[in-house]
């Protein structure tokens, strides 16, 4: 399973945001978007509803990859660009948000035989341990709840850009960060393994300020 990024049936996260990270300095603020991380505001941030998705992708019968999408994520995120290996973040994923291309399949894919969102109405992830591997490039360590089971993940994130977006004129702190899961280990076991136990997310992540100047 492969993602596309950028959490059928599948099982995702995410999840999580990621994001975080990373790197550098003290920062200003920018009315020009900026893609180096020493630049960023430091401070606490919340995800950016309206902007921010998670994608997942795994293997339908082996003859096709099948993507679908979540959305109406919220979360949190702490920057500390000088000292980056302390930022956090969580991401909490409504199950029912779950969709495909089929209203049909959304129904079975949100039933019992496969997330139970009734049962289990919120996917989350929290960082647990941030390793900065380059510049704006950081592995996240952290928790995935899922169908009611907690399971390691460990998330890839990229920094993409952050400064005013010209449109709202809200400072935004953009991510984007990848993953695999087995949805076997969340109990999400349905036609395992002709479709496939490997799922493939991606999250973009955008995040804007906790507490804007007014």
């Amino acid at each position: 399973m492969r993602m596309i990024l950028a959490a059928p049936v599948l099982a995702l996260p995410v999840l999580a945001l990621p994001v975080l990270v990373l790197l550098g300095g003290a920062a200003a603020a920018q009315t020009t978007p900026t893609r180096n991380p020493a630049d960023v505001l430091p401070g606490a941030y919340t995800v950016e509803p309206l902007h921010t998705q998670v994608y997942w992708s795994l293997s339908h019968l082996g003859f096709t990859t099948f993507f679908g999408r979540m959305s109406q994520v919220s979360g949190s995120l702490t920057l500390a660009p000088n000292s980056p290996a302390t930022d956090q973040f969580s991401i909490s994923i409504p199950t029912a948000s779950l969709n495909t291309t089929s209203d049909k399949l959304d129904q079975e894919l949100q039933g019992s035989d496969w997330f139970d969102a009734k049962s289990y109405p919120t996917i989350t992830y929290k960082s647990t341990k941030i390793d900065i591997i380059g510049r704006g490039h950081a592995t996240v360590t952290g928790a995935l709840t899922l169908h009611g089971l907690t399971r390691p993940m460990v998330l890839d994130v990229r920094f993409n850009a952050a400064g005013v977006n010209p449109i709202d004129h809200h400072y935004t702190v953009g991510f984007q960060a990848t993953g695999t899961i087995k949805r076997s280990q969340f109990g999400v076991t349905k036609y395992v393994p002709a479709v496939g136990d490997d799922v493939s997310l991606m999250i973009s992540a955008a995040f804007e300020p906790a507490n804007p100047p007014r």
